[in-house]
């Protein structure tokens, strides 16, 4: 009788079903790598592929590259560009895509899945589904009822039923999240209209489903100062709120109760990623264009000049250069954005050395960051006067205005102006992961899921109990609902 205890380990098994696994999209490049150097079978030869390939882990780190859905959207000419820019690497090309997909989503660390967001007083954070939120309840944008006015830790929020949070949005009145199931629920101030909900007459206190975007199911929220983008899993754009400027995109100002598809797009093509600022949106598409629309103050409409948009109008500063933009983020002056090669943008008001240019002058139309050209960019984000750009590798560079510590440059003061990149040293051991930054806070996650804060802390928006304000990074806790806070 045959022997029915055989023992088959993994590396015993055919290659091609080896390759079966290594690209069944489970895996990150640098798990690739890691079975490329502790086992031969991932890092030999085996005639199953092409010579140009040096290893089976290469070969199918190019496989999910090639189906990725970042390097899908864009041409022939910049996929070349951007293999020659990871150096021929297949294993760090796919690095790259990954970290720019999680960046405006959830990341993956070590202790699961999280995604961190600013607002202006508070913080919201999601931990492996789970949502929680810290600082002062200005009109219910913590989620936790009436009775709440401020939360000095992270605290889990309650929904209405059982939810998996997928992504979040915080902005000075209200929040917004996104379920794994694509609905939608907001909170806040709803006196213009901004949560998409038909009744004004008082705050929403806790996180209540948009009505008007069922069986429409959404994969981003953008919430801006007064409005709300929301984005659906096709592609498609809807906003509601306040539309003085035009930021709804709908070609007037009049404002919208409910959320409204800005039917511009659907000539346009899917689009990828939107960003709010206080009353403007960039929208990236497809095909790497940038359409803005809203508020042209301070030159954020990226056209050179100041005159408000009341419909999406693509950026021909990118479009003439044939330049593929991945992400962007909308800051209250200024806007910022990063393109397919990992390089970084900036254009808007340059007080304070936000755009990181060394010096303080506007910029009407997007500018190449030069003092970051050599770097492979993975994050971009921009709030009030100030920028940070998380680079391949967890390295963290920030530059503008200090306001209260909120740049993390302990040896600068809390109003000072950094006017070029500058890694953030304190964070460089821990491989930040994803980044977010409020009014005057700031709060990253690393790649092993420890969570750091920096900046004012008056209202108890980094969720420490006992500190004011943070000049350096400082570690915060999710324990038991209380937490605690350690020097990096």
């Amino acid at each position: 009788m045959a022997d029915r205890n055989w023992l088959i380990t993994f590396v015993d098994l055919p290659s091609h079903l080896i390759l079966e696994v290594l690209t069944s999209g489970r895996l990150s490049a640098v798990d690739l790598l890691s079975l490329e150097l502790t086992s031969k079978v991932f890092g030999g030869s085996h005639g199953f592929y092409s010579l140009k390939f040096k290893s089976l882990a290469d070969y199918a780190a190019s496989q999910l590259c090639s189906a990725h859905p970042v390097y899908v959207g864009m041409g022939l000419t910049t996929q070349k560009e951007l293999f020659a820019n990871c150096e021929g690497n297949w294993k760090r090309l796919l690095s790259f895509l990954q970290s720019v997909e999680q960046s405006s989503d959830m990341v993956e660390t070590s202790q699961g899945k999280m995604q961190i967001a600013t607002g202006k007083y508070h913080t919201l954070l999601i931990n492996n589904s789970k949502v929680y939120s810290c600082g002062v309840s200005l009109s219910g944008v913590l989620a936790h009822g009436p009775e709440t006015t401020q939360c000095v830790a992270f605290t889990p929020i309650e929904f209405p039923f059982p939810a998996q949070v997928a992504q979040v949005s915080a902005t000075q009145n209200h929040s917004a999240f996104v379920l794994q199931s694509g609905e939608v629920l907001t909170c806040g101030d709803n006196s213009s209209h901004c949560c998409g909900h038909l009744d004004t007459s008082r705050p929403i206190f806790r996180p209540k489903l948009v009505e008007a975007l069922k069986g429409t199911p959404c994969k981003q929220v953008a919430a801006g100062l007064h409005f709300t983008v929301f984005l659906s899993r096709e592609g498609r754009v809807y906003t509601c709120g306040s539309n003085t400027h035009g930021q709804l995109g709908h070609g007037d100002t009049a404002d919208s109760p409910v959320p409204k598809v800005v039917e511009f797009f659907k000539s346009i093509g899917p689009v990828v990623q939107v960003a709010a600022g206080p009353s403007y949106v960039l929208a990236v598409t497809e095909d790497g264009s940038v359409y803005s629309f809203g508020s042209g103050s301070n030159f954020c409409l990226g056209h050179g000049e100041q005159q408000d948009g009341l419909q999406p109008r693509v950026i021909q500063a990118f479009k003439r250069k044939d330049i593929h933009i991945l992400r962007v983020s909308a800051g209250d002056e200024h806007a910022v954005a990063l393109d397919s090669n990992g390089r970084v943008y900036t254009w808007g008001k340059g007080y304070c050395g936000a755009l990181g240019h060394g010096d303080e002058n506007d910029k009407i139309t997007p500018q190449l960051l030069v003092n970051l050209k050599n770097s492979l960019a993975v994050q971009v984000c921009a709030r009030k006067r100030k920028t940070f750009v998380l680079v391949e590798g967890g390295l963290l560079y920030g530059f503008g205005w200090m306001g209260f510590g909120s740049l993390g440059f302990p040896d600068r003061g809390v109003s000072d102006k950094v006017l070029r990149p500058r890694v953030l040293e304190c964070l460089k051991p821990h491989r930040v992961s994803q980044v977010s930054t409020g009014l005057y806070h700031t709060i990253v996650v690393t790649q092993r899921g420890r969570i750091f804060g920096f900046g004012d802390n008056e209202r108890a928006q980094l969720g420490h109990d006992s500190l004011r304000g943070c000049l350096e990074p400082t570690e915060i806790f999710l324990h038991c609902g209380r937490s605690r806070s350690r020097l990096c």
